[in-house]
């Protein structure tokens, strides 16, 4: 395998090996902490714009299972490993991880110390990274990329339904950019989904009489969608019930007055402990984003309903005088923990509440 160079903005240098597809990419550079799930994380667009470091130091051991696969074609720029398998094994493996990579074209990198690269980004924060043939590249020009209309590039293009057997409610379902998985959870749930894309007006989701509102996770930095949560506001003020995931929760929060800000190294992975504030039960989550709400800092009538156990940040919310909330890890997932679907049953007690009303 050719030898290649990982760039970070402070000029540090790693040198490693090419797998998957070759060439030379820029992008924000993460940590996933993940043990399972890289064919999900491969294909979950919340990485659009990023270069993927897999904490775990072997990949692609069971190999690529279709069923795995996410629909959306978007991809991250690059998928950094320490070791991957070559020979996986597992009864539903059709190919391996580097053939994975080449034919989505991922650049895949291999052979380089990825604990020692995870503590730079742990110390340092997230930064700016490049992959290419030579050790050498513009810094200043490394440290200003970012990754542009990460919403605009992921959600869908036109609307979308999807009936349920039950033929009972109507959820609008806004594409911020990840929204495969709410559409089985709500239509599992009985719910009609009409799924439209991240920039709809208030006006028009109304004019499809929903009895719910929801808003998918997806990339992106929230403060760049202050138009979505103008409109998320306007909704919320109707009373109609509203939940959110991931970029939707920040999305909420926004539309009520919280702030955001930037985390130091993101969440990411599937194995990030959360604890609900009036139970003091825990769930292990998962969870891929970079922003968090100032938890410090909520309205008077938002209150702070789940709280990150790693560093105390805020992970739910919920409206005290409206059926409104939002989590920032993902209650839907094919891989790791699935024990906080319930949030999902909470959401649909709402919109039968608000129907008896």
């Amino acid at each position: 395998m050719d030898r290649i160079y990982l760039i970070l903005e402070n000029g540090t240098v790693f040198e490693g090996r090419s797998f998957g597809a070759a060439g030379e990419t820029v992008g924000e550079l993460v940590f996933n902490t993940g043990v399972i799930g890289y064919t999900e994380m491969l294909t979950d667009p919340c990485n659009y714009g990023q270069i993927v470091i897999q904490t775990f130091p072997l990949a692609g051991n069971y190999g690529i299972i279709p069923d795995e696969i996410g629909v959306s074609s978007v991809r991250p720029k690059a998928y950094i490993v320490r070791e991957w398998c070559e020979d996986p094994s597992n009864f539903r493996c059709e190919g391996n991880l580097s053939t994975f990579l080449l034919n989505n074209g991922i650049i895949g990198m291999y052979d380089i110390d990825t604990r020692a690269l995870t503590r730079i980004l742990r110390e340092n924060g997230t930064m700016n990274a490049k992959i290419s043939k030579t050790p050498e590249c513009d810094l200043e020009e490394l440290k200003n990329f970012k990754a542009e209309k990460a919403v605009e590039n992921t959600t869908c293009s036109e609307k979308r339904e999807y009936a349920s057997s039950e033929n009972g409610m109507t959820v609008v379902l806004y594409d911020l950019g990840s929204a495969e998985h709410a559409v089985k959870e709500l239509c599992d749930r009985g719910a009609n989904v009409v799924r439209v894309p991240a920039f709809t007006s208030a006006k028009e989701a109304l004019s499809l009489c929903p009895d719910g509102i929801m808003f998918s996770e997806g990339p992106g930095d929230p403060i760049d969608y202050a138009n979505i949560a103008n409109e998320a506001k306007a909704l919320i003020e109707c009373g109609v019930p509203v939940f959110g995931e991931g970029l939707g929760h920040q999305i909420i929060a926004l539309a009520g007055g919280c702030r955001t800000y930037k985390l130091k190294h993101g969440h990411r992975g599937s194995n990030h402990p959360v604890i609900n504030t009036e139970t003091g039960k825990t769930h292990i989550t998962v969870q891929n984003h970079g922003y968090s709400v100032d938890a410090e800092k909520l309205p008077s009538n938002i209150k702070l309903t789940y709280k990150n156990l790693n560093d105390n940040t805020c992970a739910g919310i919920e409206y005290t005088d409206r059926p409104v909330f939002s989590v920032q890890f993902h209650c839907e997932t094919l891989s790791g923990p699935n024990s906080t679907g319930f949030l999902y049953d909470k959401f649909i007690e709402n919109i039968k509440k608000g129907k008896v009303n």
